[in-house]
């Protein structure tokens, strides 16, 4: 018997969590990974889920078809249920889960009612002002992501130059020293010992960091090729010039 029946990857953007979820997509029988809960909005999740809330008479039964149509992506027919999990939708996502399992006691016990048997994976970024940075670019650009071959992968805005902003990177670290403690305190609070991930881990030897999480899942994987990911990163002679000056300018560095 498998150990899991579903994980969580437990992060904040530009983490690498679009490239791991990918990857895990791509083995075919590790479920599906995403932001199945992305936004903290029930009229969002009706969106993403392509529900109707006048089809349901009460709100509980809106709710609990929000959550079966979420583990069914999330599982593509796998019998394992993928999910990325961001700290700003955290707080809603588990609220709903109250709601649906009153009775139970504690965060983590929810959790495993509804997916059952969860392995929580931590993927963290040291760096906090390269994520911050590499978020300032991504929407001021309005490119997220894109393929190797140099493909845009998402795109949420017009195409523009970017420009440095020292005030909006700081307040983008901040936000991520803060996410990190949350996910520890929570961890703690839960007594959770999730699978931590880095980025620069992720980045150096991706194939690597994916075996350790399917070997933890207890499925079989070996990759065919172990040359080529599927997400290419955007990190330029312009972040490192943003990094350069920002540091030369005395700034903050721990929020």
């Amino acid at each position: 018997m498998k150990p899991f029946d579903s994980y969580i990857i437990c992060t904040s953007p530009r983490s690498g969590s679009t490239l791991l979820c990918r990857m895990l997509r791509e083995i075919g029988h590790a479920g599906f990974p995403d932001s199945h809960f992305h936004e903290p909005s029930l009229e969002k999740w009706l969106g993403y889920h392509r529900l109707n809330a006048d089809d349901f008479d009460k709100s509980e039964d809106v709710l609990r078809a929000i959550f079966d149509a979420a583990h069914q992506t999330g599982c593509a027919g796998s019998g394992i249920f993928g999910l990325r999990l961001q700290r700003r939708s955290f707080d809603f996502f588990m609220q709903q889960l109250k709601v649906l399992h009153p009775s139970c006691d504690g965060d983590k016990a929810r959790v495993e009612r509804e997916f059952g048997r969860t392995l929580f994976i931590h993927l963290t970024r040291q760096s906090k002002l390269d994520q911050a940075i590499s978020v300032v670019k991504a929407t001021q650009t309005g490119l997220w992501h894109k393929a190797p071959d140099g493909t845009e992968l998402e795109r949420n805005g017009a195409a523009q130059e970017p420009v440095y902003d020292a005030t909006a990177i700081s307040a983008e670290m901040a936000v991520f020293v803060k996410a990190d403690e949350d996910w520890k305190l929570w961890f703690a609070a839960q007594d959770i010992k999730p699978l931590r991930i880095s980025y620069d881990d992720l980045s150096a030897d991706p194939y690597a960091q994916l075996s350790r999480i399917v070997a933890a899942l207890g499925l079989a994987y070996e990759p065919a090729d172990k040359t080529v990911v599927p997400v290419a990163k955007l990190s330029d002679n312009v972040s490192r010039e943003w990094a350069d000056r920002f540091r030369s300018e005395g700034r903050d560095l721990t929020c």
